[in-house]
């Protein structure tokens, strides 16, 4: 029975938008993008990875999947951390977006949430990683 486990890039004050990419989120006059770039070094990299050798699938939102879709799928085959996320299932929690998911592995919950995770967590397998989704 896989764990869902909440992985977050939160700031001390409380931001979890735009931590990657200067103009990944925007939404709401956020300015503050890419705030930790800078902070990226080999044991954040290696921490980021030895957490996703323990994912068997994530959980998405709405918004994060569809700023992930429009990146990942684009990235270097050979960049781990893509054919990880491009490899690995997506659950997608939207009532607004509609099947077929574009993204390869993905899957569209839009009914009872708590039924389609209590299915997921019943089924043999890794952990269940909610990442940015707040």
């Amino acid at each position: 029975m896989p764990k869902l486990v909440v992985s977050e890039f939160l700031t001390l004050d409380g931001v979890m938008q735009g931590p990657g990419d200067p103009n990944e989120d925007r939404s709401g006059g956020f300015e503050q993008g890419g705030w930790q770039l800078s902070f990226f070094d080999d044991v954040f990299g290696r921490t980021i990875m030895d957490g996703f050798a323990n994912s068997g699938g994530f959980l998405l939102g709405r918004r994060t999947y569809e700023i992930f879709a429009a990146y990942w799928p684009n990235q270097s085959a050979d960049n781990p951390l893509a054919g990880t996320m491009n490899r690995l299932p997506k659950y997608v929690v939207s009532t607004t977006l509609q099947e077929p998911l574009l993204w390869q592995n993905s899957t569209l919950i839009n009914g009872s949430v708590e039924g389609e995770i209590a299915k997921l967590k019943d089924q043999p397998g890794k952990e269940i990683q909610i990442i940015g989704s707040g």
